[in-house]
């Protein structure tokens, strides 16, 4: 078994004549938390789509959780969470409703569907919100479930798209605990996130330039290398020598 999640040589995406995402190569330990960093249009969600298999790479070549992201993307999608960037279940819908459903689109046995959701529920802390329509809850609690439902089904990887990008300073780092315990139970966490206080809770971190990968290292390797005290110097340093090139 490798001891690599995610592993990408080469990989591309164009828009027409745009290139998203120009030739990165990216590994990705087992049950790391591995931070994908750049500004708003750096690349980073595209990067995520094409390895959920939700994107079609123009070139290059890639694996997840053993799988061919161009030639498997069925198996891969059994064996990894993700959370978009958007609210993406049911507003009109309660809590548990929407878990349920999940379980249901996750093909979990139906033997085990009570015991998944039941530890999601506590492991999410959305127990006292349960019966509450989804779409009348904070930002917060709809998070919490996005996060109870992406991991409901166990899985090997778990892909979060900008998971607190409006989210109060509080939340974020409640949710950011929710995380860590994740990823504690051996799970692997690819998070893309523009703060750059978040990716302190990194394993590694990738920054993402204009499509290309300009430096990747743990938050003190990189600290180190660059000669600054915090990851936001070293998205600054790392996006003017881009710039520079």
């Amino acid at each position: 078994m490798s001891k690599f999640s995610i592993r990408t040589k080469g990989l591309t995406k164009r828009f027409g004549s745009f290139v998203a995402v120009d030739g990165i190569d990216v590994e990705v330990k087992r049950g790391e938390i591995y931070g994908f960093l750049g500004a708003n249009g750096a690349g980073k969600t595209t990067a995520m789509r094409m390895l959920c298999g939700l994107l079609v790479p123009t070139s290059g070549e890639g694996q997840v959780a053993g799988f061919d992201i161009l030639k498997e993307t069925v198996k891969i999608r059994t064996r990894i969470g993700y959370m978009s960037q958007k609210f993406a279940l049911y507003p009109d819908l309660t809590l548990r409703e929407n878990l349920k459903l999940s379980t249901d689109l996750y093909a979990i046995p139906r033997k085990l569907v009570a015991e998944r959701m039941d530890e999601a529920i506590a492991r999410c802390g959305i127990m006292e919100m349960l019966d509450s329509i989804t779409g009348m809850l904070p930002w917060g609690w709809q998070q919490r479930l996005s996060l109870a439902c992406a991991t409901a089904h166990h899985p090997e990887i778990l892909f979060l798209d900008e998971p607190t990008g409006s989210v109060d300073p509080l939340s974020r780092r409640g949710f950011w605990d929710l995380i860590r315990a994740e990823a504690e139970r051996g799970t692997t966490i690819f998070v893309t996130t523009h703060y750059m206080d978040e990716a302190e809770y990194c394993h590694r971190a990738c920054f993402l330039v204009d499509g290309q990968v300009a430096d990747v290292g743990t938050p003190p390797e990189l600290k180190a290398r660059h000669g600054v005290e915090s990851l936001q110097d070293v998205f600054l340093a790392v996006a003017a020598k881009a710039r520079r090139s």
